[in-house]
């Protein structure tokens, strides 16, 4: 149910939160998505796969608002290169208490996207 949502980004009282955009006019619509994806500039998809996702409408001549919370993936374009340095190497291998080699391979899975990295090393350990 898109409460989850809501409280995610609200805190933990979303009823309250339904109450007050409702008063100010926002319409609020759960969207039964199975996937979200998106394009970035570059060619690289983020997917949000399964995704809990919300539509708010204020009025028609505003544009709506997707709200999209869930675990996320980053899928390269073939044949683009992950760039990241040694330096960031080290610093994920070193936060998350990881080999080099392990780091390094979180980097590639995402992207070079340090905080993902770490975030993803952090899963596996759990």
């Amino acid at each position: 149910m898109f409460y989850g949502v809501l409280a995610l980004w609200f805190g933990g009282r979303p009823e309250e939160m339904v109450r007050v955009l409702r008063r100010l006019g926002v319409s609020i619509e759960e969207v039964n998505a199975v996937k979200v994806t998106v394009e970035l500039g570059d060619g690289t998809l983020m997917v949000v796969e399964p995704p809990e996702a919300v539509l708010l409408v204020k009025s028609r001549d505003q544009p709506p608002v997707f709200m999209v919370v869930g675990s996320h993936r980053v899928e390269r374009p073939r044949g683009s290169e992950v760039r990241f340095s040694e330096d960031d190497v080290r610093f994920v291998a070193e936060r998350a208490g990881v080999s080099l080699e392990e780091a390094r391979k979180a980097l590639e899975e995402s992207g070079g996207d340090i905080a993902a990295a770490i975030l993803k090393l952090g899963e596996r350990s759990s």
